[in-house]
């Protein structure tokens, strides 16, 4: 089968395809025939190894994918061979077959084409978590999310929405914020034209935001803690803009707000 590997940690650039053997899968595993893989932003971490899972060279990228599957480990019960599935799989995805854990593998539900399954369980699953099961947004309860032009900031947008929160979309930029937009966001704030403490005050005064959602990191997580309410909480997903941000904790004493990582 032909995939894409990683030989060394660099720039996508390096990376080389070539023919290589099939995979064969435990008892526990199940062979995807791959249709189509999502790209995201832990796959350019990963071939630079910084990433926290360094896979042995070499490897193929790709952390989710959608296909057929081939063959069934006899420990598999839930998924037979034929069946359309989507799968995060860590990385492997961008070859034309990759094996990939029982668990991690689901059904596509009726309707949903393959690229769509293809990128969808990473963005809108780590959103749900983050909001969901983190953060515990409520109900009525004002969500801010920055970075909401990107894949998991859209669909903490949605998700948001859904939710019936009021969402507050901040992006670097209007094209970004046009996509938040017709994601559902009820406010925008294009924070490389406003300054974001001043727009997030116009829209919720000295109250505050009830939950902030980060993927971005740096200075505008800095922002976020400072953006969030009496009781509010802060979920860390990511770092896009590459800088680990630091927090003196006497801000979270003197306001009783929580930060969470999702």
């Amino acid at each position: 089968m032909k995939a894409v590997l990683c030989k060394s940690f660099g720039p996508a650039e390096n990376l080389v395809l070539e023919e290589i053997a099939s995979p064969e899968p435990k008892k526990n595993e199940i062979l995807l025939d791959v249709h189509a893989a999502g790209v995201n932003f832990p796959d350019t971490l990963i071939i630079e190894g910084k990433y926290q899972f360094k896979p042995p060279f070499p490897f193929s990228p790709g952390g989710e994918c959608s296909g057929i599957v081939a063959t069934v480990g006899e420990k598999i019960s839930h998924i037979k061979p034929g069946d359309r599935v989507m799968a995060l799989t860590g990385w492997g995805s961008f070859a034309e077959q990759v094996v990939v854990p029982g668990y991690s593998v689901m059904q596509i539900p009726k309707g949903m084409d393959f690229n769509t399954a293809a990128a969808f369980g990473m963005t809108y699953g780590t959103s749900m978590h983050a909001l969901k099961q983190r953060a515990q947004l409520q109900a009525g309860e004002t969500l801010l999310v920055l970075g909401a032009g990107g894949g998991v900031g859209l669909a903490a947008v949605e998700i948001g929405k859904q939710m019936n929160a009021t969402v507050i979309a901040a992006a670097s930029s209007a094209e970004k914020l046009n996509a938040a937009k017709n994601a559902g966001a009820d406010h925008l704030i294009d924070y490389s034209q406003q300054d974001l403490r001043s727009a997030l005050k116009e829209i919720v005064g000295k109250k505050g935001v009830d939950v902030v959602y980060d993927p971005v990191g740096g200075d505008r997580f800095l922002d976020g803690v400072r953006a969030l309410a009496r009781f509010g909480r802060l979920v860390v997903v990511g770092f896009a803009a590459g800088d680990i941000p630091t927090v003196k904790v006497n801000r979270l004493l003197l306001r009783n707000v929580t930060i969470v990582g999702a």
